[in-house]
């Protein structure tokens, strides 16, 4: 497989529909179609990562027949698979086997897929229900008792829907209610049950089981037999409890590449004993984007934020806040779990727990790899051993040692336990907090981001590329990114020009204020996705100021604060638009060049690319689920129709990134995914690279550096020996070229042998 093409299923866009894609995208040089998940949902999910059921192909996709159909194209289908969570649904009987567990208890042959402590806790009641269960543990507010009502068998609470336990029928409420399996708690309570992060729609799912895993991949395993699909991309195998094991038992049963959602920290590589072709491609991503950033300017950058938003801290000890604040938010439950488990042990004190909570905060990334029973590796025995020192300086030494010493040797429950929340805590502590508190150059805000690092070398880069495995995936921008690599390309040139930047968002900020911790990442998401409309950049700050968590967060509303939102988003586009505008038009002078050069360097670098839909031209989305809006692909076939013709001379930025896109996939679908990777000196502003004795790629980094020196002057390129043809310009090279001539059409160059 040379490369792949993301598309986001949604009730408007299924496999009908996608099937009228593939020839544009083969056209377009793609090689294989990667699907996002294809099993039953929520009804009307527009991510598919809720799955109701298992057993059935998606209905608003058109089922199987459809994905048959598709199939059927002849374009090979990479699908998404969730092993790790299903949605516990609204009502709640949409799910078959959660249904049966808390109707039959622990005795349910369903009790084993779930993690359940019982009776199970379900989130689900409104701040106005007293306490229900006459023993003072209810919400605050008035008697419990309104929003309920009993049918047959069923129990409602406004829209939700619970079993009850055959033979309780007829009981009073009160009564009725201690009779079940479960226990109705408040919304912000902590599930009884392992869930995904911190979303308690989501439960987790014990894949670990042998039985679980057949019930729950019945139809992928079926689709894959069958030549259906051919590969697959597994979510978050950070949250099972064996992602070895899982891993080990799904590789013989997919033909082509199987890529796991692993999220690295800077300089973390993937496990070497998951039997996987590699990751989704954050590692790449947040690689590449610091190719096109200038570090020269992180003091005077992070000045800049530092007067803005008055965060004097640096990175780390916001990230340390954040994952504390998150732990104390959302994972009581999941803390109190752990040590229990860790007090199996010993006697559970307090010194203990807060030894947990400040192990988790200090571990730097999303899992250990510890296995129960199993010595641990060298590199997660020192992940741990560095985060109990970290952990020491807040926590009563010998509780930190204690705790690291069981996580790394302990009880098989304990051990896994820790691993599973480790994901969770860095993915809400850091990706959905730290990010959105401290952000001098949001470009580099990104998942698996490292914020304070400000840029990275082409020796650099060089270096990553020669490790990376040869069929790992990598990609610009994904349905998760924080923003789109167009984005960030317009916030990298930020890097070059510091000055300037100071003066536009002093002088924005003069004009239109709200909350100083919002507003500088409002103006730089307001120039990096311009033009934009209201209705967009209020829906994104609504979810930066809930993620940062420092006015209001998802769980605490505050009506006034939300209307300033509303009310500073308006007027800044109203007021500061025209400004905004024109200091859009300089960037792009330089964004352009630098969306050119992460793209071609991307799509030829060492492992199989992705496109996120419709990024093969410019794309200026935000969060999800901005990134999730439809694609306009009529405009885009019309487009690869006229750069494809002969002649053909694009001038446009989406012209442009549409001919580099194409070129550079048809490229890759000669070449073999393991060709050698050989840097070529391309001096400060440039990044050059060969494949083999295939292909040359040339990139212009740093142009607003480059036009201040005065351009490429007599810098030259020696390519390696033999006849090339740039085929983006059709010009014959050979031997040493200047790199005036070689980029004097386009900002980067793809060479052909």
């Amino acid at each position: 497989m040379t490369s792949t093409y993301r598309l986001q299923l949604t009730p408007e866009l299924g496999f009908r529909e996608a099937a009228e894609l593939t020839g544009y995208l083969r056209e377009l040089g793609v090689g294989a179609l990667y699907l996002s998940p294809i099993l039953q949902a929520v009804p009307e999910s527009a991510h598919g990562y809720d799955v109701t059921d298992h057993a059935a192909v998606r209905a608003e996709f058109g089922g199987l027949p459809a994905l048959r159909a598709l199939a059927a194209r002849g374009l090979p289908l990479v699908a998404d698979v969730v092993p790790n969570h299903m949605t516990v649904p609204v009502p709640e009987s949409c799910n078959v086997a959660l249904w049966a567990a808390l109707r039959d208890g622990p005795a349910s042959p369903y009790a084993r897929w779930f993690d359940l402590e019982w009776p199970v806790a379900l989130p689900v009641l409104g701040d106005d229900v007293g306490d229900l269960y006459g023993d003072g543990t209810g919400n605050e507010g008035g008697a419990g008792g309104d929003g309920f009502s009993v049918d047959g068998n069923v129990l409602r609470y406004h829209e939700h829907e619970f079993p009850i336990r055959p033979g309780t029928e007829g009981l009073p409420l009160p009564e009725l209610l201690r009779a079940q399996h479960y226990r109705l708690v408040g919304w912000r309570d902590s599930p009884g049950y392992r869930r995904f992060f911190d979303v308690s729609s989501l439960i987790g799912l014990r894949v670990e089981d042998p039985e679980v895993y057949d019930a729950t991949h019945a139809v992928i395993l079926s689709l894959l037999d069958e030549g259906v699909l051919h590969g697959l991309r597994v979510d978050h195998p950070d949250g099972l409890a064996d992602p070895r094991g899982y891993l080990r038992r799904l590789r013989p049963r997919v033909p082509g590449p199987l890529w796991v959602e692993k999220i690295l920290i800077d300089g973390e590589r993937p496990p070497e004993h998951w039997p996987c072709d590699g990751t989704t491609g954050y590692d790449a991503l947040n690689m590449v984007t610091r190719l096109f950033v200038d570090p020269a300017s992180e003091e005077q950058l992070v000045k800049t934020f530092a007067r803005h938003t008055g965060v004097t801290e640096d990175y780390e000890t916001v990230r340390y806040a954040a994952k504390k604040h998150v732990i104390e938010l959302f994972f009581r439950g999941e803390v109190d779990r752990l040590t229990a488990a860790l007090s199996g042990a010993g006697p559970e004190t307090g010194a203990l727990r807060e030894a947990v909570v400040e192990l988790l905060a200090a571990t730097p990334v999303y899992r250990a790899y510890v296995d129960p029973g199993e010595p641990p590796s060298v590199e997660s025995v020192g992940v741990v051993r560095g985060a109990a020192r970290e952990a020491a300086a807040y926590a009563d030494p010998a509780a930190v040692a204690r705790v690291a010493d069981l996580v790394l040797y302990g009880p098989s429950e304990a051990v896994t336990r820790f691993q599973q929340t480790c994901g969770p805590v860095m993915a809400k502590g850091v990706e959905d907090t730290a990010l959105y508190r401290w952000f001098p150059l949001a470009a580099l805000n990104e998942v698996g981001g490292e914020p304070d690092r400000f840029g990275v070398s082409a020796a650099e880069f060089h270096e990553f590329c020669a490790g990376l495995p040869p069929r790992t995936m990598t990609t610009l921008s994904t349905h998760d990114t924080k923003r789109s690599e167009d984005v960030r390309a317009r916030l990298a040139v930020l890097s070059e020009m510091p000055d300037e930047w100071a003066l536009a968002v002093d002088s924005w900020a003069a004009e239109v204020a709200f909350d100083s911790r919002l507003d500088y990442l409002g103006w730089q998401t307001l120039m990096a996705s311009w033009p934009i409309s209201v209705e967009r950049f209020t829906k994104y700050l609504l979810k930066a100021a809930r993620e940062a968590k420092t006015a209001i967060s998802w769980q605490n509303r505050e009506p006034g604060y939300e209307n300033g939102v509303r009310e500073f988003a308006q007027r800044a586009i109203d007021i500061c638009g025209p400004s905004v505008a024109a200091f859009t038009a300089v960037v792009d002078q330089y964004a352009r060049v630098n969306s050119l050069g992460q793209k071609a360097v991307q799509l030829m670098m060492p492992g199989v690319p992705d496109v996120y839909q419709g990024n093969e031209i410019t794309d200026f989305s935000l969060v999800d689920p901005d990134n999730r809006r439809p694609v306009d692909f009529r405009r885009r076939r019309a487009l690869l129709a006229e750069v494809l013709a002969p002649g053909a001379r694009p001038t446009t930025w989406d012209g442009q990134k549409m001919l580099v896109t194409a070129t550079a996939l048809r490229l890759r679908s000669r070449l073999d995914p393991a060709a050698p990777y050989a840097p070529v000196e391309a001096g400060e502003h440039g990044v050059a690279f060969a494949r083999g004795d295939e292909a040359v790629v040339v990139a212009t980094r740093l142009p607003v550096g480059l036009e201040r020196r005065g351009g490429w002057g007599g810098e030259t390129l020696m390519l390696p020996p033999g006849r090339w043809r740039d085929l983006l310009t059709g010009h014959e090279l050979t031997g040493r070229v200047p790199m005036g001539h070689l980029l004097s059409r386009y900002p980067v160059a793809i060479l052909g042998r």
